[in-house]
């Protein structure tokens, strides 16, 4: 990954995915001038995870900024040309399927469309129960359209959740450098 990329690390509730999306936040601090969002849902949720106000603290720790948690915020991606690459892990089938639908009612979908607005790439890794079901229209809509890559993705328990997929966390860095360049990184489905 080149040095001084502006990235935006957005969190989504997925609270299970959080420690993962907190590993990749200190590696990606390393290269990449690092902004952290978190939905409002994500950043006033305690969960069997960890307290939502723990979360952020670290997020700023990491980052040396203030974690973007509201709309009015998030709106200022665009205009501001804050970031060359917005990344979403971890992303909800429900985040998902608002991207998918062009519903913008939280800080991390505010970020994406404003975002979007300058034509530059935003990477999903998603961590949803429902990947095989009901959020598989909206995975294969995002799948095709402009500006929308992904984290390699598989399933996480085939056995006790059959239709649960997560993105492999330890490739944000190699799907943020492919979508740079306009690119899917593939393989896209891991075993």
């Amino acid at each position: 990954m080149k040095e001084g990329i502006r990235l935006g690390l957005a969190l989504c509730g997925s609270y299970c995915t959080y420690e993962k999306a907190l590993a990749a936040a200190e590696r990606l601090s390393r290269e990449c001038e690092l902004t952290a969002i978190m939905s409002e849902t994500a950043a006033a949720t305690d969960s069997r995870f960890g307290r939502a106000e723990d979360f952020i603290r670290r997020l700023e720790e990491i980052t040396g900024r203030e974690v973007i948690r509201t709309i009015p915020q998030a709106e200022r991606v665009g205009p501001g040309k804050l970031f060359d690459v917005l990344v979403i892990a971890p992303c909800t089938g429900n985040t998902m399927a608002k991207l998918a639908s062009g519903i913008t009612d939280s800080a991390v979908t505010m970020a994406a469309k404003a975002h979007l607005r300058n034509d530059r790439p935003v990477v999903i890794g998603f961590s949803t129960n429902d990947a095989l079901s009901g959020s598989a229209p909206a995975i294969a809509a995002l799948l095709n359209r402009r500006n929308y890559y992904f984290v390699p993705f598989g399933q996480d328990d085939p056995q006790g959740k059959p239709r649960s997929m997560a993105a492999d966390f330890s490739q944000i860095e190699s799907a943020v450098d492919a979508a740079l360049e306009g690119r899917q990184v593939q393989p896209l489905l891991l075993r």
